[in-house]
């Protein structure tokens, strides 16, 4: 085929997902057949208003071996175009290091954004070849660059010069008291990565010395200084039946072990499991071998797990002491991102940060065996670029993230060939669907979320066979704590049966008595979750406001920081109150509570079903507004209270969620469709009379969706990885 070829099939494909793999047939075709008609064709399809054609020729174009093909892609980079100038620095990174992109790509760094990651990307790769021009270039933009957040990147960029070369700017920017502060914060965090250099020490030493925000940066990069890497293959061969430590990861929360802030920030379902899988796998019994053929069980105990979060520098030197010290239980290390607080979406900036707090952490730990990876992030880019340097396995949870989304917004007319490009340069749909494919591929092993067509799924939107390689997959269905859930059911029980009610439930009636009277004997519809577009709680407002619900339910939403919200969290409350006044909330029965722990949530959940005697009514329905669900915790936990549940009908809902009989699957991103699913959940609801459905619901879990049965499954997961790596690295060693 030829490119031509390509690009006529790529333009007349339906769905956008197939085009994403299109993409890659056009890349082949244009590493193959070069020339100057090939590229001219390519540079035609990237000024065409088809804007997916274009990401894809340009990407196509870097594949091609030629001066033209060079020349036309540095001037790609000074694009009118953003999504094509992020593009360009991303192909970059595959062509040898040229002077005439250098400057452009460096003033990419200083302008800031994805397209900066990119950029930064490149230049570090260009680094090794071309360390001379990089940091010559690095160090002329510094002298005409004054804006604080832009040299500090072109500092950090430095910092990714490992040639001694850039050691002295990176100490004088770093001596110099009438830099920025951010600035040297980032040539002393760059200065942790040179060892061996004492003068480096020696101003670090100095620096801790003076205390203050340098001091906390000083000491990180002394402990990066300090920390040595821990041969994995000689430790696992030494102790080849000690117990396991596996990390996890997600970057985008503050998580604590009590779960004291669920729904606020990120703090979402993704947070919710992680405490409580790190909980159970280090307490899970070991299983009873007697069931297993000989031969084909490499069970070993989770000893330790750590789970790494976002913290700043002061909590991370605490961690990092604290891991090196212990041996068992669950962890939590921090993750100093050294900058303000940005969106998820926006979070590729802390790219370099992060991978610095993951190699700091996991080098402390020693010994880590595993890292389980879930999410296509830059936390997730990040640590699988550490766990290749330290050489752990990685398994990844792979899910049809970005793909489900470009599928819905695709199908609602949202996204098209036309608007592609100025989404992504929001999204950053590409690079997300990219790194997937990449940490799939690449991977131990990895874990897929239960789907009703999971094989033609995964094949039409990742493009990936599990078929074909069975022993590299396994299905994993999430789990929950059903203790906490049937602690939850029975206080909300006792209180619609006259009984006191718990502190967590007074809690819920102060927040239900600020309705009006003639409100308060209307049944709730409860969401739980993070304020993000992703979890649609505008949509649910929107459902509920445009019709009759609004006047025979309560719309009550857990979740989201009401005192200092987000970016992502502020979008959600201005289209909230562009639905319904803020000084009209709640008389018109739209209660937000902000987020709550997760023990009261639980209870809140459990008190939609039961009722609040004077305040909410019985049957009431839970509603998940989300524009996808991998799975869904929290419908989960709904469910197994008893709920009748709302939620999509794409994704791992359909595996556990009966239409009709537990809940009602929908198309959640029409609020047409969302608003009859709540009505119809209403009526079920309504006409029950026995708690026969509700223990149904709840067995579905207790059988098939418990913590218990996630860490079971994963821990044998585990000890699978690390037995075929303990193998691999044993005949390595015995090789001649």
């Amino acid at each position: 085929m030829s490119v031509q070829n390509s690009l006529d099939a790529l333009k007349k494909t339906d769905r956008l997902v197939d085009a994403l793999r299109l993409a890659d047939d056009l890349a082949v075709q244009a590493s193959r057949n070069g020339g100057v008609r090939n590229i001219r064709i390519l540079r035609s399809a990237i000024a065409s208003k088809d804007q997916i054609v274009a990401i894809a020729a340009t990407h196509a174009l870097a594949q091609m071996v030629d001066e033209e093909a060079d020349l036309a892609l540095s001037e790609l980079l000074s694009s009118e175009h953003g999504f094509i100038r992020e593009h360009a620095a991303w192909a970059h990174r595959s062509r040898v290091p040229r002077s005439e992109s250098m400057g452009r790509l460096i003033g990419l760094v200083a302008s800031g954004g994805f397209a900066a990651m990119l950029s930064q990307r490149t230049l570090e790769a260009w680094g090794t070849p071309a360390p001379e021009l990089v940091t010559i270039g690095l160090e002329s933009a510094l002298l005409g660059v004054f804006e604080a957040e832009s040299r500090y990147r072109l500092v950090e960029t430095l910092g990714l010069v490992y040639h001694p070369i850039a050691t002295a700017p990176l100490l004088r920017i770093a001596h110099d008291e009438n830099e920025d502060l951010s600035v040297r914060v980032a040539a002393i965090a760059a200065l942790g990565q040179r060892k061996g250099q004492p003068k480096i020490v020696d101003l670090l030493e100095k620096l801790v010395e003076n205390g203050g925000r340098l001091a906390e940066v000083a000491q990180l990069s002394l402990v990066d200084l300090d920390v040595q890497d821990v041969s994995e293959s000689d430790e696992a061969i030494r102790q080849p039946d000690a117990g396991l430590t596996v990390a996890q990861l997600f970057l985008h929360a503050d998580i604590d072990a009590h779960l004291s802030q669920s729904g606020s920030g990120d703090n979402g379902g993704i947070a919710t499991l992680l405490v409580r899988l790190g909980d159970a796998l280090v307490s899970a019994p070991e299983r009873d071998m007697d069931d297993c053929p000989a031969g084909t069980d490499h069970r070993l105990p989770v000893d330790r797990v750590l789970t790494l979060s976002r913290g700043d520098a002061d909590e991370a030197a605490q961690s990092v002491a604290a891991l090196g010290n212990t041996r068992y239980g669950h962890l939590y290390g921090r993750i100093p991102l050294l900058q303000g607080p940005k969106r998820s979406a926006n979070a590729w900036p802390f790219l370099v940060a992060a991978r610095r707090g993951i190699s700091r952490i996991l080098r402390a730990a020693r010994g880590v065996q595993v890292i389980h990876l879930r999410m296509a992030d830059v936390g997730s880019l990040a640590a699988f670029d550490v766990a290749r340097a330290l050489d752990i396995p990685v398994v990844f949870t792979v899910a049809p993230d970005p793909h489900s989304v470009i599928n819905s917004m695709d199908h609602a007319g949202t996204l098209n060939r036309e608007n592609f490009g100025n989404i992504d340069e929001v999204e950053h749909f590409w690079f997300r669907a990219r790194l997937v494919q990449r940490l799939a591929a690449t991977s131990a092993h990895t874990v897929f979320f239960p789907r009703p067509n999971l094989r033609q799924d995964i094949i039409e939107l990742v493009g990936i066979d599990i078929a074909k390689e069975p022993n590299r997959h396994t299905v994993v269905p999430e789990g929950i704590d059903l203790q906490v859930i049937d602690r939850a059911v029975l206080e909300a029980q006792s209180l619609a049966s006259g009984k006191p009610a718990s502190a967590a439930l007074l809690e819920l009636r102060d927040l239900l008595s600020n309705l009006p009277a003639e409100r308060r004997g209307l049944p709730l519809l409860t969401s739980v979750g993070r304020f993000h577009r992703v979890k649609g709680m505008a949509t649910i407002v929107e459902a509920w406001a445009g019709s009759d619900l609004r006047h025979r339910t309560n719309l009550m939403l857990i979740g989201g920081n009401l005192q200092n919200p987000s970016a992502d969290e502020r979008e959600q409350l201005d289209l909230i109150e562009a639905i319904v006044d803020p000084r009209e909330q709640l008389r018109e029965g739209l209660l937000l509570s902000g987020h709550r722990p997760n023990d009261t949530v639980a209870r809140w959940v459990a008190a939609t079903r039961t009722g609040l005697p004077g305040f909410a009514a019985p049957h009431g329905v839970y509603v998940c507004g989300s524009l996808k669900e991998e799975f869904g915790i929290a419908l989960l936990e709904a469910m197994a209270s008893g709920l009748l549940v709302v939620g999509p009908d794409a994704g791992g809902p359909a595996t556990y969620v009966e239409q009709g009989r537990t809940g009602f699957l929908t198309t959640t991103w029409d609020t047409a469709l969302l608003r009859d699913a709540v009505n119809a959940a209403l009526m079920c609801a309504a006409d029950e009379n026995t708690d026969d459905r509700a223990v149904y619901a709840r067995r579905i879990v207790q059988e098939r969706f418990t913590i218990e049965a996630m860490a079971h499954t994963l821990t044998q997961v585990y000890s699978d990885v690390h037995h075929d790596d303990v193998e691999v690295r044993r005949e390595l060693m015995l090789a001649p």
